[in-house]
């Protein structure tokens, strides 16, 4: 692999005959494309291929909301880079079945404002969620208008529902109507308070999982 800043190329990102260009780490990098061979995975390698395209394929729905709140973006990594290496070392297992999330660790936010105290979630009627939770304002960095954002999501469908402008802190209680498809199903539930026009955000908190009604 070699690097270069200047040149006929120029900074350049895929494959030019038999060299491959891209960005990494804030240098343009040049290599040559790998030969063909007998190869096969060793098992630790093909568990962590499976973590990643269940990490990858689990975020990429809410990577608007992840490149929005996961943090802050530090060189080349994109808030969404930083979510996706977060969940591949912390919420994502191999089972005999098959890499899966686990769903208590997933964030979908991720910063130093304060975030939910006493939180609590339940089902009602006509794919109704009842939110709850108590007014820390005051504490921290943490205002009555900060909002509350909640982002839903059905296993069985693959599918979620998001909402980013619930309510403010100082409500303490909320209600979301989901989608009518998602009643009968079991849903994971998350939720977070951010700042109204900026990207400081809480750490989300898992509030568990409901059965829609």
């Amino acid at each position: 692999m070699a690097t270069f800043e200047k040149g006929i190329l120029g900074g350049f990102s895929g494959k030019v005959g038999n060299v491959v260009g891209s960005r990494w780490r804030g240098k343009n990098v040049m290599r040559s494309l790998p030969q063909r061979g007998n190869y096969t995975a060793t098992e630790k390698q093909t568990e962590q291929r499976q973590k990643f395209k269940t990490v990858i394929g689990f975020l990429s729905p809410i990577v608007e909301i992840l490149n929005s709140y996961f943090g802050s973006a530090q060189g080349d990594k994109s808030r969404a880079n930083l979510a996706t290496s977060y969940h591949l070392k912390n919420a994502v297992i191999n089972t005999p079945q098959g890499a899966v999330m686990d769903y208590p660790k997933v964030l979908i936010s991720k910063g130093d404002l304060r975030g939910i105290d006493g939180g609590a979630v339940v089902a009602a009627a006509n794919q109704t969620l009842n939110f709850s939770w108590q007014d820390n304002s005051g504490q921290g960095k943490a205002t009555a208008t900060d909002t509350l954002m909640v982002v839903v999501y059905a296993p069985d469908l693959n599918l979620f529902y998001t909402n980013t402008t619930v309510a403010d802190r100082s409500a303490t209680t909320a209600s979301v109507t989901l989608p009518n498809f998602m009643a009968t199903f079991n849903v994971e539930i998350w939720a977070s308070f951010s700042k109204p026009s900026t990207n400081f955000a809480a750490i989300s908190t898992y509030m568990g999982a409901v059965t829609v009604l």
